[in-house]
């Protein structure tokens, strides 16, 4: 059992009692959220978090490296988050890879999640998804990793308007080591067969889908879902690629908070 917490920022709100934990991506950092930080603090108490080896959670790499990379674990690093902050129950937003573990949350604890906005969020990996990690898997041993993460940060992020989004993901994936940067890419490889259990499972858990309407990767796969999951909406952002929290962080803010205060108690 892994004995130190992640990094963890608190923003307390002086009278809502309701938590937003915000979940970020492989590769990225709680920093990321730099653009919800002002908008949401008027209205919730705010939990932001560095995943293991993340930020400035990376500090506690050397001990996380002797403990297996699943989505349970790491799902797990963040209740322990919470169970320190001593909250109870919270609303959830993550970005990419950081919907599936909000979603392993909610398989692990789901009294303890009001509900979910997922961007960019990640369903399955295509024919196109899986021949770009199984690239990446057979030659991370061979080319730098920095070189592979800029290349997919290209293939994800590839307009001229995602330019902003594509450098912020770069620069804080410059502060993984190579070691760390292998053990999240393994993590691929579940992505798959863990989320065939989502896709057949509807969630009681209210969820909104925020997805840039040029995320040619991952769109199509929530279209399809958002069908026959009742509890889940989806709202495409026009002119918008993965990264919507970044490339279009006012209407991201504007539909997520709303939401939120959808399903939190009136005081």
């Amino acid at each position: 059992m892994v004995s130190n917490l992640l990094y963890h920022k608190i923003y307390s709100h002086p009278t809502s009692s309701q938590w937003v934990v915000f979940v970020h991506g492989a590769g990225g950092s709680s920093s990321l959220w730099f653009k919800q930080i002002k908008a949401y603090k008027r209205h919730f108490n705010l939990l932001l978090i560095d995943l293991r080896g993340h930020g400035q959670s990376s500090q506690w790499v050397r001990e996380w490296m002797t403990h297996p990379y699943t989505f349970d674990a790491i799902a797990q690093d963040v209740l322990n988050v919470l169970r320190h902050c001593e909250i109870a129950k919270a609303h959830f937003v993550a970005m990419s890879l950081g919907t599936i573990i909000v979603r392993k949350i909610s398989e692990l604890a789901p009294d303890q999640v009001q509900s979910m906005v997922l961007g960019g969020a990640v369903i399955r990996f295509d024919f196109r998804s899986q021949l770009l990690v199984s690239i990446g898997r057979w030659s991370k041993h061979i080319i730098p990793y920095m070189w592979l993460y800029r290349l997919f940060a290209y293939i994800v992020m590839p307009s001229r308007a995602q330019r902003e989004s594509r450098l912020l993901f770069i620069r804080e994936a410059k502060k993984l080591c190579q070691k760390e940067f292998k053990r999240w890419y393994r993590l691929t490889a579940e992505v798959n067969p863990f989320m065939r259990y989502f896709r057949e499972k509807d969630e009681a858990i209210p969820t909104l889908y925020l997805m840039g309407d040029r995320d040619y990767l991952f769109l199509s796969q929530v279209r399809e879902l958002v069908t026959v999951h009742r509890q889940s909406e989806l709202i495409e952002l026009s002119d918008c690629g993965h990264v919507c929290n970044i490339e279009q962080a006012e209407r991201f803010n504007h539909h997520s908070i709303h939401f939120i205060r959808r399903f939190s108690p009136r005081s």
